[in-house]
């Protein structure tokens, strides 16, 4: 992938991600979970299939983390499954991975299907870029003409239909490899 050093640089990783990482991965624990409509067994099965596959535990325990934080903050929205997902989770009963509560979540708020996909893809790219504010690798308008530049994928990675029986599927190695070393780094920029 090389150095992330300017807008072209940071515009090539985003699209990266979406097609190597979010596209085969989040986006399909994000609609399987959303067609479990509710059912926590199946919502724990995606869960544990999503630990399984993602590597690195700074990787898993930060998706459970943030998972847990989008349960929480619409559980105190008063959302009441939010309410049983996070209290499944504190129990053991799931493991909170963001992109499957995302996907159950959504369901429970009558988003549709497409709409909790490209809800999903523009985060994993928000992400991306606030990270690449925060190290200075573009300022916050070139940060925001990427998200822009982004949004056409993201449209054409959600239209490609997901058969029920999919599986999560990632290549980002350059990716797993620095979130490994920086999870060796004395000092941590992120928490995942």
């Amino acid at each position: 992938m090389g150095v992330v050093s300017d807008r072209e640089t940071l515009s090539n990783l985003a699209q990266t991600i979406l097609q190597q990482r979010w596209a085969p991965f989040d986006r399909i624990a994000v609609v399987q979970s959303f067609r479990a409509r509710g059912d926590l067994a199946r919502i724990a099965r995606i869960d544990e299939e999503v630990e399984a596959a993602t590597f690195g535990e700074t990787q898993r325990e930060g998706s459970r983390r943030n998972g847990s934080s989008f349960l929480a903050t619409h559980a105190k929205l008063g959302n009441a499954t939010a309410v049983l997902l996070r209290d499944a989770v504190r129990g053991g009963d799931a493991l909170g991975h963001i992109a499957v509560m995302q996907g159950a979540l959504w369901c429970s708020m009558d988003l549709d299907e497409r709409m909790a996909q490209l809800a999903s893809g523009y985060i994993a790219v928000s992400g991306a870029m606030s990270a690449a504010v925060r190290l200075g690798v573009v300022g916050a308008l070139q940060a925001q003409a990427v998200m822009n530049d982004c949004l056409p994928l993201i449209d054409q990675l959600s239209a490609a239909p997901v058969p029920d029986d999919t599986r999560l599927s990632s290549f980002v190695p350059f990716l797993d490899i620095a979130a490994a070393h920086q999870a060796q780094a004395n000092l941590r920029l992120f928490a995942n």
